[in-house]
C-alpha cells in the first residue's frame, strides 16, 4: 500500500536540526501520527495508515529527531519529552496542520498526552494506542509479564540487570520471549515493522526509556500525567489489545480519569 501512494516529503528545521516529514493525500481531515520509540523510524505506524487516503484523509508522519531520515545528533541533552513536544509543534506549524486528529502509539502516546496538555487548541480528537499515562503503573504491569516466565527466569534477569550483563544470551532469550508474547505475536513480523526495528537508534531509546521494552530505567521512568488527563476535553479513543505490553490495565487507568 505504501508503494501505491507516494508521499510528499518535506525537510523541516527544528532548532538547527533537520526533521523529515511524510504527507499522503490532500483530504480535509488530517491524521497526524506520533510513533513509538524513542529512536524508532515512523515506517511501522505510517505505512498501515496510508490506505486511509482513499477514505479522504491526509496522513502525516515524521521521523522524530534521532531516527530514520531525520538528523541523528549525539547530544544526550536533546533526549527529553519536553523538547520533543516542541518538535511536534514546530512540525505541525510548518506543515500548516490545523483541526487535526492526533494518534500516538506507545512512546508516541506519552508524547501525544504531553502535547495535548500543552497545545490542545488544534486537536480535533485524540487516539491513544497501546500507551499509558503513568509509567510507574506500567512498570508494575511489566513486572507481572516478567513473572509469568517463572521465578528462576525472573531471578536470572534480575541478576544480569544488577551485574550489568544484560547482553548475556540467557537474558536476551528471555527478552525475545517477552517480545513475541507482548510486542508482536505474529510469526512473521510486517516488513514496515522490521524496517523500523532494524534502524532503531538506541541513543534516544536508552537515555529516555532503557535497554529493552521490559526495563524502564531512563529519564522517563517517573513520568506520570494520569492526574492531569481529566483536563483533556477533546474526544479521546483508547486502543489496546489483550496481550499488549501496554495493555488493558493501563488503558483502563487512563479511561477512568478522562472527563
Amino acid at each position: 500500500m505504501s508503494n501505491t501512494h507516494k508521499p510528499e516529503i518535506q525537510n523541516i528545521k527544528v532548532d538547527g536540526h533537520n526533521i523529515v516529514s511524510y504527507s499522503y493525500g490532500k483530504g480535509e481531515h488530517v491524521l497526524f501520527l506520533l510513533n513509538g520509540g524513542p529512536g524508532l523510524p515512523c515506517d511501522y505506524l505510517r505505512d498501515p495508515h496510508i490506505h486511509l487516503v482513499e477514505e479522504g484523509y491526509r496522513i502525516v508522519a515524521f521521523d522524530q529527531l534521532g531516527c530514520g531520515n531525520s538528523d541523528r545528533p549525539e547530544d544526550v541533552s536533546l533526549w527529553n519529552i519536553t523538547r520533543y513536544v516542541e518538535e511536534v509543534e514546530t512540525v505541525r506549524k510548518e506543515l500548516g496542520i490545523v483541526n487535526f486528529h492526533l494518534l500516538g502509539q506507545s512512546w508516541g502516546g506519552w508524547l501525544s498526552i504531553e502535547y495535548a496538555l500543552t497545545y490542545p487548541d488544534e486537536i480535533r480528537s485524540l487516539i491513544l494506542a497501546n500507551t499509558c499515562g503513568d509509567l510507574q503503573h506500567l512498570t508494575t504491569e511489566l513486572n507481572r509479564m516478567r513473572e509469568a516466565l517463572g521465578s528462576e527466569t525472573v531471578a536470572m534477569m534480575l541478576h544480569h540487570e544488577a551485574m550489568g550483563t544484560i547482553d548475556h544470551p540467557e537474558y536476551q532469550a528471555a527478552i525475545t520471549i517477552l517480545n513475541y508474547r507482548h510486542v508482536c505475536r505474529l510469526k512473521e513480523w510486517p516488513s514496515s515493522l522490521l524496517a523500523s526495528v532494524d534502524d532503531w537508534n538506541m541513543g534516544p531509546y536508552g537515555t529516555m526509556q532503557g535497554p529493552n521494552e521490559f526495563l524502564y530505567i531512563g529519564n522517563l521512568k517517573d513520568w506520570n500525567r494520569i492526574s492531569d488527563m481529566d483536563s483533556l476535553e477533546m474526544p479521546t479513543l483508547i486502543i489496546t489489545g489483550t496481550h499488549d505490553e501496554i495493555g488493558p490495565a493501563c488503558a483502563s487507568r487512563m479511561n477512568n480519569v478522562l472527563p
